[in-house]
């Protein structure tokens, strides 16, 4: 399984990390200028739950955010 919430689909998300060098225009300087760009990810928080579905209770992979939020129930031991 993959690095997915099961219940609003939330998944790594890509970008880019960039490195500036100089001093920005507003602060005295001629400008930021760009030195190096690389890829970067973005990966949500996801945990192994024990929860009820369906009646029953098994294991899922859940994002916090859904978690706080109250989307599913927690099976009590």
């Amino acid at each position: 399984m993959s690095r997915t919430c099961e219940i609003c689909g939330k998944k790594t998300q890509f970008g880019s990390s960039i490195c500036r060098r100089g001093l920005p225009k507003y602060k005295g300087g001629v400008g930021l200028k760009t030195t190096g760009i690389t890829k970067r990810k973005f990966k949500p928080n996801i945990q192994k739950v024990r929860a009820i579905v369906n009646g029953g209770v098994r294991r899922v992979k859940i994002c916090t955010s859904c978690l706080a939020a109250g989307k599913i129930q927690k099976a009590t031991r």
